[in-house]
């Protein structure tokens, strides 16, 4: 079993999950505690990767970050490097992958706060960051540690738009989901099998520690 593609897709997954959350988050706050002109479309289009197929998907996000777009471009100038059919592509399609999941569960996390506790720590004298950095953020914690869980979950498992972003290139883009799918196509039963089973493992070891987390380390 090649353990480079497990490797890859684990740096991939936690690196999306980060990215993920520094995104999800403050929009999912937003979302949960505002609204606004436009609040539905957010809602929206933040949810679409969750529906679109892979493919399209996939090919939405080559034409925003190809070479010939501007994005693309742009970070091309910067950096000497593309995004597409690299590492950062790879990193890029995971995040959008992710990025729902975190959204809608750290959302339905702030929702569930008791508003009366909120009300409280305001007459207290608690001010906005204060109230949702001392009492929100820690009530609403184990749904946001679940939305990240199952974040990672499926960065670490994403497949067809990794393929259309970033490719199927053997060190640096092939992930274990890719790598599964090769050995597969080549008959190669048993590196398929193995690379299966170690991804599971990881991911559910990993699942089950951010379930306890969650319960803030109690045990069910």
């Amino acid at each position: 079993m090649d353990v480079v593609p497990l490797l890859l897709s684990l740096t991939v997954a936690l690196t999306a999950t980060g990215l993920a959350a520094l995104l999800g988050l403050p929009i999912a706050a937003l979302l949960a505690y505002r609204r606004f002109p436009g609040s539905d479309l957010v809602d929206v289009l933040f949810t679409a990767p969750m529906v679109l197929p892979p493919t399209v998907l996939g090919y939405y996000l080559l034409v925003i970050l190809g070479h010939d777009s501007r994005i693309g471009g742009a970070f091309e100038s910067l950096t000497g490097t593309p995004i597409v059919f690299t590492r950062t592509g790879a990193v890029v399609a995971a995040t959008i992958g992710a990025l729902p999941l975190i959204i809608k569960a750290a959302r339905a996390a702030f929702e569930s706060v008791d508003v009366r506790l909120l009300a409280a720590a305001s007459t207290l004298g608690a001010s906005g960051p204060r109230r949702f950095f001392k009492v929100a953020l820690p009530l609403a914690r184990p749904g946001i540690v679940a939305g990240l869980a199952l974040g990672f979950a499926r960065a670490a498992g994403d497949f067809g738009v990794t393929l259309m972003v970033a490719g199927d290139i053997p060190g640096v883009t092939r992930t274990g989901a890719l790598s599964v799918y090769n050995a597969v196509a080549a008959g190669r039963d048993a590196d398929a099998a193995s690379t299966a089973g170690a991804l599971t493992v990881v991911c559910g070891a990993l699942l089950y520690l951010a379930a306890r987390l969650g319960r803030g380390g109690r045990p069910t």
